[in-house]
């Protein structure tokens, strides 16, 4: 099966989150199961430099009359066994070759023509699902977030006899890509796709919207996820139009790219380690503590949260827990950035309590890779929560997960009680309601455990020995693929 893979981002190349290590791992595991996979992806100057050997296979021109040319070049490393993954690069620097991020400027302002900047990906996708490339054709599109979003629509419209289905998938329904009525004219679509059963939204045009009413079937990131999406109180607006669509709707968990992510292999640890032997690790948390200014205190348990610092992944719970980690006799580690009250409120909270708490307002992938091989508790506390890969990555890298019971974290943590431990299933820290309390006593039970030094070890195995791999997740995706092509 031929695959064109459309996405804004693809790690290692350029990652503002868990979408870009999808992305990057997902077209090799695919590649394993015997699928042809080539990505498409917006020419940022981060995605140009990493192209080799690029060619120009040819151009079109988008609606409101801007040039793009499709290079196809090679990303090496990202194949198959290492080999490398072909992908396709929109060349429009008049749209992409800018300073910031791929969707903010330097002041973390949205850019004013984001609408136009992804839907020229879309239409660069459509232009390859119906024959661009004459050497090349997707049997199938495979478009990930809104930012490819707008790409089943505009195939949709498309004047072919022969349609080339389309899968959507949602890594975060929070984020919708909405943009202001006036710039539907950009889109080159017909006027009747701006309607309540098309793009518009309370007023709006949505490319999240657009892909939910216009792709062949819907996926999103985690089995629990799918099911609470198709609710008000996860819905963002949309659940009335999920639920239409149960029936093209499957949840497919994430997976762990095991060739970065590998605590026996990992070259950014100091001290490798693996599940039968742990002195890495304990060598690697002294080793962090130093890096960070933290206490060189071997036996405190150390509390790490890595990710965005937003209301959704918990930070007001973190931070109203601060006194039940350091009071407790613990540590915590944060590493982060995004809202800039909660980044002054960690920044203050450590300044309090100096030797106990760190703070890094950055995002530092190394840095990330070391916190998870040198702490011992990996905190994920979310309001909602796709899937996430950071409790994944916390149970491969021996920090057992403290969790919402709430999406893919309700799916890949199980909670550590007398039955869980008997049966040997524990493999971190479940609490139900997004409330302090419920969080600090999850806080509590995870420093009760920690003094149980025989069962902490049991449940540290337990989680080092998940499955946690793209094989079965990729075989999903090709069994999927194989029913929209029948």
């Amino acid at each position: 099966m031929r695959i064109l893979q459309v996405s804004a981002e693809l790690f290692p190349l350029l990652k503002t989150g868990g979408l870009a290590d999808v992305a990057g791992a997902l077209p090799a595991a695919l590649g394993a199961q015997g699928c042809a996979v080539r990505a498409l992806l917006p020419g940022f100057p981060a995605v140009v430099a990493g192209l080799r050997a690029p060619e120009k296979v040819g151009s079109f021109t988008t609606p409101w009359g801007e040039g793009v040319d499709i290079v196809l070049g090679e990303l090496p490393g990202l194949g198959t066994a290492g080999g490398a993954l072909q992908a396709y690069v929109l060349m429009a620097p008049g749209l992409y070759d800018r300073p910031g991020n791929p969707y903010h400027d330097t002041q973390h302002n949205p850019y004013a023509d984001n609408h136009r900047r992804f839907a020229a990906l879309a239409w660069g996708a459509a232009h390859l699902a119906y024959g661009l490339d004459a050497g090349w054709s997707p049997q199938l599109v495979h478009c990930h977030d809104w930012h490819a979003g707008l790409s089943p629509a505009c195939m949709a419209y498309w004047d072919s006899p022969q349609r080339v289905p389309t899968l959507f998938t949602i890594h975060n329904l929070a984020y919708q890509g909405c943009f202001a009525a006036a710039c539907f004219a950009d889109l080159g679509l017909p006027a009747s796709a701006f309607g309540v059963n098309g793009l518009e939204f309370y007023g709006q045009v949505s490319f999240m919207k657009a892909a939910l009413v216009y792709a062949d079937h819907i996926s999103t990131v985690s089995p629990s996820y799918a099911r609470e999406i198709q609710t008000p109180e996860q819905g963002f607006g949309l659940d009335g139009l999920l639920r239409s669509r149960a029936a093209q709707l499957s949840g497919i968990l994430n997976g762990v790219d095991a060739s970065v992510w590998d605590p026996g292999y990992d070259a950014l640890l100091a001290h490798p380690f693996d599940g039968r032997k742990l002195t890495g690790k304990a060598l690697n948390k002294a080793a962090l503590q130093a890096e960070t200014g933290l206490d060189l205190l071997p036996d405190a348990p150390l509390f790490s949260l890595v990710g965005r610092l937003t209301e959704q992944k918990g930070l007001p719970l973190v931070l109203g827990g601060v006194e039940e980690v350091v009071g407790g006799g613990g540590q915590l580690l944060v590493l982060g950035s995004g809202d800039t009250a909660l980044e002054h409120a960690l920044a203050a909270q450590a300044q309090a309590h100096p030797g106990r708490m760190a703070v890094r307002l950055d995002y530092d992938e190394a840095l990330a890779h070391r916190i998870f091989g040198g702490s011992d508790v990996t905190l994920v506390p979310s309001r909602f929560e796709p899937c996430g890969l950071t409790q994944l990555y916390g149970l491969k890298y021996g920090s057992l997960p403290l969790v919402r019971r709430v999406g893919g974290l309700a799916d890949t943590v199980v909670d550590t009680d007398l039955e869980s431990l008997d049966d040997r299933s524990a493999t971190g820290f479940v609490f139900d309601n997004f409330d302090t309390t419920d969080y600090r006593r999850a806080v509590r039970r995870a420093f009760a455990l920690y003094r149980r030094r025989a069962d902490w070890s049991r449940v540290r195995q337990n989680g080092m020995r998940i499955a946690s791999g793209w094989e079965q997740s990729a075989l999903r995706y090709r069994d999927l693929y194989a029913s929209l092509l029948s």
